[in-house]
């Protein structure tokens, strides 16, 4: 395999680019970039490298490969070297013990009476560190917490107060939809979820059925999103005049999933009756620019959605 210079910096379109490699320090967490250091990496080997904290055993996700200055954060730490069978036996033990470091530091929270709620651990690789993540209502100050827990675990220690998503994202669980959770399975990151997507894809609003066990909305919310304003965006608003095989008559609802739209229209006897045609039936006669200007749907200058009229 080609060996790469970690000083191998060129120019692309005027942009410096950088040799890394992508890396995992949790399973599923965020890719983190590193400077290869001239080590032949492949996807799924162990490797060990610097950090703020010291050494840290990661899991290679991407090839080597460059990338422009703009996408990776400088400047780059270097990979020490490729992980060893020992490495990895080392790394396993590490996890064996934090089921103990966490009942020592859960008596001292106790004892101390702080309020706080503990809901994991991390053992650094070289055993130098101990980072323990809580959650709480507020601040905590838990200054005599660490002068016991260094006392008590002759080592470094650390303290992080997280947020709901990450507790779920470190324990664990199983969501409404009877899977493991999104955060705990396969997701490196949180995306930005709003009430405005469970309503734009037609869902209950009632708050028990659209969060997750983190009581935040759903992150599965975020998957369809671009499917639905896609979608949306090719309907006519709510409101809009329209010609349908049985005459004129008024937008009532959409149904995003099948393109079909439900229309008022006005029978022969004069009896008004909600009827369903399929989007390409109707013909937009007057378009509703303020639902649409709500919505976001595209408008022509003539009032009509240019996709629709096409």
């Amino acid at each position: 395999m080609e060996e790469y210079n970690n000083n191998s910096i060129n120019t692309k379109e005027s942009e410096e680019t950088y040799v890394v490699v992508g890396v995992r320090f949790k399973d599923f967490g965020k890719v983190y970039y590193f400077d290869p250091n001239g080590i032949p990496l492949e996807k799924g080997d162990g490797a060990i490298v610097e950090t703020i904290r010291g050494l840290e055993y990661v899991t290679v996700t991407s090839m080597i490969t460059e990338l422009p200055a703009s996408k990776v954060t400088l400047p780059l730490r270097p990979v020490i070297r490729r992980a060893t069978d020992a490495d990895a036996r080392a790394v396993e033990e590490n996890k064996t013990h934090e089921k103990g470091y966490l009942d020592i530091c859960q008596r001292e929270i106790e004892g101390l009476g702080l309020e706080m709620e503990l809901v994991g651990c991390d053992i650094g690789f070289d055993k130098s560190r101990v980072t323990f993540y809580f959650t709480a209502d507020g601040r905590v100050d838990f200054r005599e917490l660490v002068k016991k827990l260094v006392s008590a675990l002759h080592t470094r220690i650390e303290l992080r107060q997280v947020g709901t998503r990450d507790t779920a994202k470190l324990v664990g669980g199983v969501g409404p939809c009877g899977r493991v959770v999104c955060c705990a399975s396969h997701l490196s990151g949180f995306e930005h979820v709003t009430m405005k997507m469970a309503k734009d894809q037609g869902l209950a609003l009632n708050p028990t059925k659209i969060s997750g066990i983190c009581g935040k909305l759903m992150c599965c919310l975020k998957y369809e999103e671009e499917t639905y304003e896609h979608m949306r965006n090719r309907m006519p608003p709510v409101g809009s005049e329209v010609n349908t095989p049985d005459g004129p008559g008024i937008i009532f609802e959409n149904v995003l999933l099948t393109e079909h739209c439900k229309v008022k229209i006005t029978l022969q006897d004069g009896t008004p009756e909600l009827r369903e045609y399929a989007l390409t039936d109707l013909v937009v006669t007057r378009y509703n620019r303020k639902k649409a200007d709500n919505t976001g749907n595209k408008q022509d200058e003539g009032g009509v959605p240019s996709d629709i009229e096409d």
